[in-house]
C-alpha cells in the first residue's frame, strides 16, 4: 500500500521501491508490482537490489503519509462494518457480523470491496473467516478468498506457520523440528508445544481456530475541537462578531479543559448571507485555553473582515492542539504560568510578522564564538539559560572579525580599528581557543586563536583575538570579533 500511494500521485514506469533506513544500511519498505517481479523483496538492502535490477526506481518512505493513508482507507471500510482497526502497517481488520446480507452475500461484499480498491489504485488481499486469525492468515498467506463455517482447520491446515502471527524465532525453532504447516500442529501434544515455545505459540493457534475471542477493537475518533454558532439575525459590526467569537471561544476552551490540550492554532470561518465563508486564522506560542488572551488575537483579523450584507454563522476550530495539563489557580482570577505576557507578545508579533521571524537564542555546546549559540524560532522552542563559563567572559555584542591596524605590542598597546586611533587602558587573557577539528570552518583554517579583553582610555572595551601565521617569525594578525558593554 505504501507504494502505491506514491504512485497515486506521480507515477512510474518500471519497477519503483520505497526504502526505509535500518540500522546503517537503506533497505526496500515497499515494492510495486513491476519491482517484485524482478525478484525483490521486502527487507531487501538497496545495493543488493540495485544489482538485480539496475533500473530501480526508488524514494524515501514517508511513515506519516503512509498512517494517514491507512486511517483513511479505515474511514472508508466503516461502509462494510461498524468496528476497524488496524492490522499491521498496511492491513486492515473488521468485524462484519452482520453485514454480508446487506450486499446479497459474503462473496458479493467481498467482490464489491475488492472491486472498488483496485478501482482506487490499490491492490489488495481480501479474506472472510470467523475468527480474526483465520482471516489474517487467509489474506497474507493464502491469497484471500472465504473460509466457510466449520472448516477452520481445513483451511489453516497448508498455511505456514508464521500465518500465526507468532515471532520469528519461534518460526525458526519450529522449522528447525520440521513443523512448516499449521496443520503439523495440530496433533501434536499441547504440553509438549508449550514447554518448548511457549504458551504464546497455543494462543495464536487457539485464535485462529475459534477457541479463544479475539474481538475486534476499533480504535476511537480523535476528538475534534470545533464549535459553532448560528445567527438569527445577520450582523455587521465588528463588536457583535468579537461578542459571538468570545461565546465561541468560552465553549471549544471548555472542550479543550475535558481532554486537558491547548490550542497552538485556531481557525474563525464567518459565513455570509450570500453564502461566501472568510477564514481568519491565528497562532499562539504555546499551548493556551484562556478565552480572554485568545480574543485579544482575533482582534486585528476581525477588524479586517468585510461583512457584505451581513454574517449569519460563525465556526470556530482548533486546528493543532498540544498537551496542556492542569495549572494552578489563583482566587478570583485565570491560571498564572511565568511567561504568559511574553507568550502573548511572541504571539501577537508572530501572527504581524510570521512566527519564523520572532527568534531567541539558545545557547549550545562550543567554545567557538560563532557556534556558542543557536537561533531558533520562539513559539516552538523553550526558553534556555545561558551557564556562565568557568572564568569565560565573552562579549553580548558579536559581529564578523574586523582587521586591527598599526598594533603595536602583545597585547597591543596602540591600534587602530574602524579608523579610530586606541590605546589599551588594561587588558585581561589570553584565552586560547582551539578550532574544533571535526569540522571544517573556513574562518578557523589558520589555527589557535588567542583571545584578549581590552579596555581602551577611549571607553571602548573591545574582544581582540590574534592567529599566528606559519612563518619563521610567528608573525601575528589582529581582529576585533566584539564588543562588552
Amino acid at each position: 500500500m505504501p507504494s502505491e500511494t506514491v504512485l497515486r500521485r506521480r507515477p512510474v514506469d518500471g519497477a519503483f521501491a520505497l526504502t526505509a533506513r535500518v540500522g546503517n544500511a537503506d533497505r526496500l519498505h515497499c515494492l510495486s508490482p513491476a519491482a517484485e517481479g524482478r525478484g525483490l523483496s521486502r527487507g531487501m538492502p538497496l545495493a543488493d537490489a540495485r544489482a538485480i535490477c539496475p533500473d530501480l526506481i526508488t524514494r524515501p518512505a514517508d511513515p506519516q503519509a503512509e498512517s494517514a493513508m491507512l486511517a483513511a482507507l479505515m474511514r472508508w471500510s466503516g461502509r462494510y462494518a461498524p468496528l476497524v482497526a488496524r492490522d499491521g502497517a498496511d492491513g486492515i481488520v473488521a468485524d462484519a457480523s452482520g453485514v454480508p446480507h446487506l450486499f446479497g452475500g459474503e462473496a458479493e461484499m467481498l467482490d464489491d470491496l475488492a472491486h472498488r480498491l483496485t478501482r482506487g489504485g490499490f491492490t489488495a488481499r481480501v479474506a472472510l473467516a470467523g475468527t480474526r486469525g483465520a482471516a489474517h492468515a487467509l489474506a497474507r498467506h493464502g491469497g484471500g478468498g472465504i473460509i466457510a463455517p466449520g472448516a477452520l482447520r481445513t483451511a489453516l491446515a497448508p498455511l505456514p506457520v508464521r500465518a500465526l502471527r507468532i515471532p520469528g524465532a519461534t518460526v525458526s525453532g519450529l522449522s528447525r523440528v520440521g513443523l512448516e504447516r499449521i496443520g503439523d500442529l495440530l496433533g501434536l501434544p499441547r504440553a509438549a508445544l508449550a514447554r518448548r515455545f511457549g504458551m504464546d505459540l497455543l494462543l495464536r493457534l487457539d485464535q485462529a481456530l475459534g477457541e479463544v475471542d479475539e474481538p475486534v477493537a476499533a480504535e476511537p475518533d480523535p476528538p475534534h475541537f470545533g464549535v459553532r454558532l448560528t445567527l438569527p439575525e445577520p450582523i455587521g459590526l465588528e463588536s457583535d462578531v468579537m461578542a459571538a467569537l468570545g461565546r465561541l471561544l468560552g465553549r471549544l476552551c471548555e472542550q479543550l479543559a475535558e481532554h486537558r490540550r491547548g490550542a497552538v492554532r485556531l481557525g474563525l470561518e464567518v459565513r455570509r448571507v450570500d453564502g461566501s465563508p472568510l477564514v481568519v486564522e491565528v497562532g499562539l506560542a504555546r499551548p493556551l485555553r484562556d478565552p480572554a488572551r485568545i480574543l485579544a488575537l482575533f482582534a486585528r483579523g476581525v477588524a479586517g473582515i468585510d461583512a457584505g450584507y451581513g454574517i449569519d454563522a460563525l465556526r470556530l476550530r482548533a486546528l493543532v492542539t498540544e498537551d496542556l495539563p492542569p495549572e494552578q489557580t489563583v482566587a478570583g482570577g485565570p491560571p498564572v504560568r511565568a511567561g504568559d505576557a511574553l507568550a502573548d507578545l511572541v504571539s501577537r508579533l508572530g501572527n504581524r510578522l510570521g512566527f519564523d521571524r520572532v527568534q531567541r537564542l539558545a545557547p549550545a555546546r562550543s567554545l567557538i564564538p560563532e557556534r556558542s549559540f543557536l537561533i531558533l524560532p520562539a513559539a516552538h522552542s523553550a526558553p534556555a539559560v545561558f551557564a556562565p563559563g568557568r572564568g569565560r567572559l565573552r562579549p553580548p555584542v558579536l559581529f564578523p572579525p574586523e582587521p586591527v591596524l598599526a598594533v603595536e605590542g602583545h597585547p597591543p598597546a596602540r591600534f587602530r580599528w574602524r579608523r579610530m586611533r586606541l590605546s589599551t587602558l588594561r587588558a585581561g587573557g589570553p584565552e586560547r581557543i582551539s578550532p574544533e577539528w571535526w569540522l571544517d570552518d573556513p574562518e578557523w583554517r589558520s589555527g589557535l586563536r588567542d583571545y584578549w579583553r581590552i579596555e581602551t582610555h577611549q571607553g571602548r572595551r573591545l574582544w581582540l583575538f590574534c592567529t599566528y601565521r606559519r612563518d619563521a617569525r610567528g608573525t601575528r594578525d589582529w581582529f576585533v570579533q566584539g564588543e562588552f558593554t
